[in-house]
């Protein structure tokens, strides 16, 4: 059975948030607040938060930017995951993906589908491993990140989960980069 294996010590992981948005400002990223107080209650260290606009470029290079900086191991994203024409976080982000991830947007959209029903096909949530570093990619809802996190994300990163996570795994992301 899944679940907290109390005899291993928790480790906390470095996790960078940033929002896409045209429009938030820190001052009413209700978003970017939800994940940063799930990553501090967590016993995570919020590594980075920054805000930048529907770009694809701006998006992609503060991104890339965070993939090779060794505090960061998590790098979750907020908004853009939309169709409109201005929602270009997955085509901006999947580029730098070594591997993707499509187990967590099947289960992101098995969680949504249970609160938001046939909605969830709205959003192109996804996630995958850049650098040694993992990448998730949220629609910009709270509810979403909520959904994302407690849903997901808390139990991965938690390094007691069991029978697997992502914290056991994470210094062997890197390896096929040191083979000869």
């Amino acid at each position: 059975m899944p679940g907290i294996n109390e005899t291993r010590a928790f480790i906390p992981v470095g996790i960078a948030v940033l929002t896409v948005s045209d429009t938030r400002t820190p001052a009413d990223d209700r978003s970017g607040d939800t994940l940063e107080a799930r990553i501090r209650e967590a016993g995570h260290r919020l590594a980075a938060r920054a805000i930048v606009p529907d770009d694809r470029q701006k998006i992609y290079d503060q991104v890339k930017t965070w993939t090779l900086d060794d505090a960061i191991d998590v790098i979750i994203t907020t908004g853009g995951t939309g169709f409109t024409g201005r929602d270009v976080t997955p085509e901006a982000l999947e580029p730098l993906f070594e591997k993707r991830m499509d187990g967590f947007s099947e289960v992101f959209h098995r969680i949504s589908y249970e609160k938001i029903g046939t909605s969830t096909i709205q959003s192109r949530a996804t996630g995958g491993v850049a650098n040694a570093t993992f990448i998730f990619v949220l629609p910009g809802s709270p509810g979403a990140c909520r959904d994302a996190w407690d849903g997901i994300l808390k139990q991965q990163l938690d390094y007691r989960h069991m029978p697997c996570n992502f914290v056991e795994i994470m210094p062997r992301l890197d390896e096929h980069l040191k083979r000869g």
